[in-house]
């Protein structure tokens, strides 16, 4: 089995609704993703500037945050209060941002995910509607609040973030409905993160391996090693530098430590498939 390791570097930004047709001449009529290993025949997924076409869409299953943005010239110190310079919330959330370029394509694009029902919750769905995704698959909850981020912006453009999952991280289904896992398995790609619970990105990143369709994760999100058995169902991991060195234990200050960190990263993802393959097997 192959998988395939790619870095990102762009850091977890909110999305704005109102940009939707500023990507729309970038794309050229017809581009092509192929993905394929040598256990399973995974599906070609076809990106057109034609949105007549019946195309299988993209299905991101994941987190919606309210990201409350504060500018600031630097981070305080213990016991320390400083002054913004600004301050804004916006729709956000690794799930949503992927959804909402997804659909600013003018692809076929669906959320699954949970919000509160709480201003926050209409905040992510008024936003998510009006980029274009579809929202049959959204969840409101009563139980827990949206999900929201405090993003601490640096004038140096560094950014330090603090995650409070709320809706995104409980109250989903011990078993996902089917309706969600049909869903998933007519994706011509599955899009996941680590801002929702493991135990949600298994099933789902299962019911795409055994329908065909290709898996792939943005490694940010939760603390701690991402489970084998999810990263067997993974067929591309992105995760950024930070998330590199958490994930393998090496540094990525430079260039050469990031290049070394991916390739250990590659094998950590080889073995989980090997032995994904070895206890499918003795079954």
């Amino acid at each position: 089995m192959s998988i395939g390791t790619t870095l990102s570097t762009t850091p977890n930004h909110s999305f704005h609704s109102n940009t939707r047709t500023s990507l729309l001449n970038t794309v050229s009529p017809i581009q092509f993703l192929s993905f394929r290993n040598h256990t399973h025949n995974l599906r070609v997924l076809c990106f057109s500037s034609n949105p007549s076409q019946q195309l299988p869409p993209v299905v991101v299953v994941g987190s919606a945050n309210a990201d409350i943005y504060v500018e600031i010239d630097r981070l305080p110190r213990e016991g320390e209060t400083l002054a913004a310079k600004s301050g804004q919330t916006l729709a956000g959330g690794k799930g949503a941002n992927q959804a909402t370029c997804s659909a600013m394509l003018s692809y076929p694009t669906y959320f699954v995910g949970q919000v509160g029902d709480d201003a926050y919750g209409t905040l992510l769905s008024d936003a998510l509607r009006g980029g274009g995704v579809r929202l049959d698959s959204l969840t409101v909850v009563a139980s827990a609040p949206t999900g929201h981020a405090v993003v601490m912006l640096q004038s140096n453009g560094q950014n330090s973030i603090i995650i409070i999952g709320g809706a995104n991280m409980s109250c989903w289904p011990s078993t996902l409905p089917r309706q969600h896992l049909d869903l998933v398995a007519q994706a011509g790609i599955v899009l996941l993160q680590r801002e929702i619970p493991d135990a949600v990105n298994v099933q789902v990143a299962q019911a795409a391996r055994n329908a065909g369709v290709p898996v792939v994760m943005d490694a940010g999100g939760m603390d701690g090693p991402i489970p084998p058995q999810l990263l067997k169902f993974v067929d591309i991991l992105s995760p950024n530098e930070t998330e590199l060195a958490r994930l393998t234990g090496r540094p990525t200050g430079s260039f050469e430590e990031i290049a070394q960190a991916a390739l250990k990263c590659h094998e950590l993802c080889l073995h989980a498939c090997i032995d994904g393959i070895h206890s499918v097997n003795a079954e």
